[in-house]
């Protein structure tokens, strides 16, 4: 957990060391998966590939800020159940009584609590890849009416 900017903070997901085969051989590399959030309502998510695992990192940092999504949060929490499937990823969320705490696991429970979500039971189905919990994760977030914010 690393403090991005004053109002953003990171939590890098998963890293990967990737290979290419190339005529002299294989060129290795690494990727960065990486959530930013402000725990009040903004949230996102970015890929960074590069040689080093520092510098993949701070390409996905990047790419994250450029990706952020507002989140309604209703009293720290959901405002009501929502399915979203992303690939072969299935998440479902319902919004939890006061005092819950997040009831999620894996990459999930990072975007919720970046997202500055307090009280939620989510569920993974089908495919746990992180990248498309992930993804499938802040699109469900973003799907939430905006008229329910008052």
């Amino acid at each position: 957990m690393k403090v991005v900017d004053k109002e953003f903070e990171e939590r890098v997901i998963q890293i990967k060391r990737v290979s290419k085969k190339t005529k002299g051989g294989s060129k290795m590399s690494f990727t960065a998966l990486v959530v930013i959030g402000n725990r009040n309502g903004r949230v996102g998510f970015g890929f960074g590939k590069a040689g080093d695992v520092p510098t993949a990192v701070q390409k996905a940092v990047s790419s994250a800020k450029k990706a952020m999504v507002e989140v309604v949060v209703h009293n720290g929490t959901i405002p009501y159940e929502l399915v979203s499937k992303y690939g072969a990823s299935i998440i479902k969320m319902k919004p939890a009584p006061e005092g819950s705490g997040v009831i999620a696991g894996g990459a999930i429970r990072q975007v919720m609590e970046l997202a500055g979500i307090k009280d939620i039971s989510a569920k993974m189905l089908g495919s746990t890849n992180k990248g498309t919990s992930v993804k499938g994760a802040i699109e469900a977030l973003s799907k939430f009416r905006k008229e329910v914010k008052e």
